[in-house]
């Protein structure tokens, strides 16, 4: 008799955790648009395009992997002063984390990830030297280890975010003097979630 009632209850268990686990679509693909604007004071931004699949662990929490690609204008930064190289691309592949508050259909959610980041080649800038002979910088490409923290809002299937993506800085000696290019930029951008949702 008490196995039977051992038996029972763990078949109560299972049955409860099956039909909690079917409340919600776990596979979803988020597909974004918007606009990258570089941290580095005077440069400009551009346009970006985000695709992300996603599984939900649960219904307020999911992982997925950002692949991201940006087109802003590279900074740079010499003696104090700042200047502009050609806008290139940064890609991204990014594993992402994010949690969503509450249960109801507008949701705030916050997310963070790490992955890397392609610094797309920039063109040549000219920079002056302490009236010294001007000096031909060439932007090339660099694969830097970065972060991203995401908050955001989420509607049905539509989703609004803002990212903040930390990507250390690329630095080049030139003529004893350091050149510094900045990469992190800032995303904003909207999109849908295909797939997902409550059943």
């Amino acid at each position: 008799m008490k196995v039977m009632k051992n038996y029972f209850a763990g078949l109560f268990v299972l049955v409860a955790l099956s039909a909690t686990a079917q409340e919600y679509k776990p596979f979803k693909v988020n597909v974004s648009i918007g606009y990258a604007k570089p941290f580095n004071a005077g440069t400009s931004g551009g346009f970006l395009v985000a695709v992300e699949p996603k599984y939900g662990l649960s219904d307020n929490f999911d992982i997925g992997l950002r692949l991201e690609s940006a087109s802003v204008a590279r900074g740079i930064q010499y003696n104090g002063n700042t200047t502009t190289g050609d806008v290139g691309t940064y890609n991204s592949a990014l594993l992402t984390g994010n949690y969503l508050f509450g249960v109801g259909n507008v949701r705030p959610f916050l997310g963070v990830g790490v992955g890397p980041y392609i610094i797309g080649a920039a063109g040549t800038v000219v920079i002056s030297n302490n009236g010294q002979a001007n000096q031909n910088i060439e932007l090339v490409n660099a694969t830097k280890f970065g972060a991203m923290i995401r908050g955001g809002i989420k509607a049905g299937h539509f989703v609004a975010a803002a990212e903040f993506n930390f990507i250390p800085s690329t630095d080049q000696s030139i003529s004893n003097q350091t050149i510094t290019s900045s990469n992190a930029y800032l995303g904003i951008k909207v999109g849908a979630d295909i797939g997902g949702g409550r059943r």
